[in-house]
């Protein structure tokens, strides 16, 4: 895989509560991913960008939610995630407190 492809793979994280919980309970880290990614194209960009073991890769795709608005129907982006979980010990900080 290229290098290009890699930065092309995870678009960013995603911080949620779920996504918070995730990291504290389950050693998991959720990414925002793009939709024609595989599960061994984010292990292998997670591992080689952040330096880190994964054990494995979950994918969720979220349909985008149908909404009204004045000019009738609209609808917003669908959204593809992963749940990365890094072996034991293992840690990534997306947060940088300085």
């Amino acid at each position: 895989m290229s290098q290009e492809r890699l930065f092309k793979v995870l678009l960013g994280p995603h911080i949620s509560e779920k996504a918070t919980r995730a990291t504290e309970l389950n050693n998991q880290v959720v990414f925002k991913v793009a939709p024609d990614a595989s599960k061994p194209e984010i292990k292998k960009a997670v591992e080689s960008l952040f330096d880190v073991k994964v054990e494995a890769v979950q994918v969720v795709n979220i349909k985008g939610k149908t909404k009204r608005t004045i000019r009738g129907l609209g609808k917003r982006k669908d959204v593809r995630k992963a749940y990365v979980r890094l072996a034991p010990g293992q840690t990534i900080d997306l947060v940088d407190v300085e």
